[in-house]
C-alpha cells in the first residue's frame, strides 16, 4: 500500500541541537504537535564538524526534495535565518511551491535585517524579497519583526506566532541573590564584553556577586577577558548546557541577563522567565514586547556597560524588586508565550491554509 503523504513537512535545525530554533522546535514536538498535525520534521542542519554539518545538509535537502517531487504535503513549514541557512530553505520553498504546496517562511534570528538590508547585494536582496512574498505566509516572533518584514517585502502575508516555552516549576527558594546567569552563544554580539564590563563595576559593592557564562564560544579567551578585568574568579564558565543542566542553572540563578546588540525573541529569556526569574536585558529586536520595563525585568540600551551596571545594582541590591519582577515574567509566559497558545496558534494556521477548519 502507498504511503499517504505528510501533512505538513517542516524544515529545520536538530531538535537535540542548540540555539533558538532547535529548542523550539523542541518544545513543539514535545508538545505532541507533530503528532496531531500530522507534521514529518526533515533536519536540514546540524552541530558538529564540517563534514557533519555537510552530509546533514545534503541529506534533508535530498529528503525535502523527494518529498515534494514524489508525495507533495499540503505544507511545507521552514525555519530560517540568514545567510546559508535562508540559501538552504528558500531554495527548498521554491520548489515546494513548483510542486504545489503551500509553503511558510518562518523568521529566526536577531541578524536577518543586517542580512536582507546591509550584507546582501542587489540580487540577493531581490531573491529575499521574492521568498518572502511569494511564501503562502510569513511567520515572525513579534510585532517588530512583522513590521520590518511588511516595509521590505509589502506584498508578503505576515502573521505573528511567538517563541514557546514550557512553563517551568517556580525555584525562588532555589535561587542564589548575587547569582547573575547568561545563557547563551559567547560572543561580542550578544553584548559579553559589557556583561563583564558591568560586572567589574559592580564587584566592590556586591561581595557575593557571581557570573555564570552558559554557552558555546572560546572558554580561554573569554576567562582571559574576565581576567583582565580583575573578576576572573567571579566568573564561572561551564560551556553549552543540555536541558537539565540549564534548568539547575537557571534554578539557582538570582537575576538572568541577556545584553544582546540585537536579538529576534531568545528562547533563553523565554526560559527565564517561565522559571519565574528577574530578567535584566537590552531594548533590541522582540525583546522589549516580552519584558516591559518594570512590570518583567529592566531594560538598558545595547552596548551600554554602565547603563548595565546599574540597572543590575537595582534587581541585586533590592530582594522585593527581584521577586516581583521575576513572579511578573513567569506570569507573562504563561498569559503569552505558553505552548498550548503557541501550538494552538500553528495549529489554526496549518488549518487555514490547508483549506480545512
Amino acid at each position: 500500500m502507498k504511503a499517504c503523504a505528510p501533512r505538513i513537512l517542516m524544515l529545520g535545525t536538530a531538535p537535540e541541537g542548540r540555539g533558538g530554533v532547535a529548542a523550539l522546535v523542541a518544545v513543539l514536538r514535545g508538545s505532541g504537535l507533530f503528532e496531531r498535525a500530522q507534521v514529518h520534521y526533515v533536519c536540514t542542519h546540524r552541530e558538529g564538524s564540517f563534514g557533519t554539518k555537510l552530509r546533514t545538509a545534503a541529506g534533508g535537502f535530498w529528503q525535502a526534495v523527494r518529498a515534494c517531487l514524489w508525495r507533495p504535503p499540503a505544507i511545507v513549514h521552514a525555519h530560517a535565518a540568514s545567510h546559508a541557512s535562508f540559501t538552504r530553505k528558500s531554495l527548498l520553498l521554491w520548489l515546494a511551491r513548483c510542486a504545489g504546496c503551500q509553503t511558510i517562511f518562518h523568521l529566526h534570528g536577531g541578524g536577518f535585517r543586517q542580512f536582507a538590508t546591509l550584507e546582501s547585494g542587489v540580487l540577493m536582496r531581490r531573491w529575499i524579497r521574492h521568498t518572502l512574498e511569494r511564501s503562502s505566509l510569513v511567520i515572525a516572533l513579534t510585532e517588530g519583526w512583522a513590521g520590518f518584514v511588511r516595509s521590505f517585502a509589502p506584498r508578503a502575508r505576515v502573521t505573528v506566532v511567538p517563541n514557546a516555552v514550557p512553563l517551568a516549576p517556580a525555584s525562588v527558594h532555589l535561587a542564589e541573590p548575587g547569582r547573575v546567569l547568561f545563557l547563551g552563544r559567547l560572543e561580542a554580539a550578544k553584548g559579553v564584553h559589557e556583561l563583564l564590563d558591568a560586572v567589574a563595576l559592580l564587584a566592590p559593592r556586591f561581595p557575593n556577586l557571581r557570573l555564570v557564562l552558559a554557552g558555546e564560544g572560546d572558554p580561554a579567551a573569554w576567562r582571559r577577558a574576565a581576567d583582565a578585568r580583575g573578576i576572573g574568579a567571579r566568573v564561572e564558565l561551564t560551556g553549552w548546557l543540555d536541558a537539565g543542566a540549564r534548568a539547575e542553572q537557571l534554578a539557582r540563578a538570582g537575576v538572568f541577563c541577556l545584553p544582546s546588540h540585537a536579538e529576534g525573541l531568545p528562547m533563553a529569556l523565554l526560559e527565564a522567565m517561565a522559571a519565574g526569574k528577574a530578567v535584566v536585558a537590552s531594548a533590541v529586536g522582540g525583546i522589549p514586547e516580552a519584558v516591559r520595563d518594570g512590570a518583567e525585568g529592566l531594560l538598558v540600551a545595547p552596548c551600554d556597560s554602565a547603563a548595565l551596571a546599574a540597572a543590575l545594582a537595582r534587581v541585586l541590591d533590592d530582594a522585593g524588586l527581584r521577586a516581583r519582577l521575576g513572579t511578573g515574567a513567569r506570569a507573562r509566559v504563561a498569559q503569552h508565550y505558553s505552548t498550548e497558545a503557541v501550538c494552538g496558534r500553528l495549529a489554526a494556521i496549518y488549518n487555514d491554509l490547508a483549506g480545512t477548519r
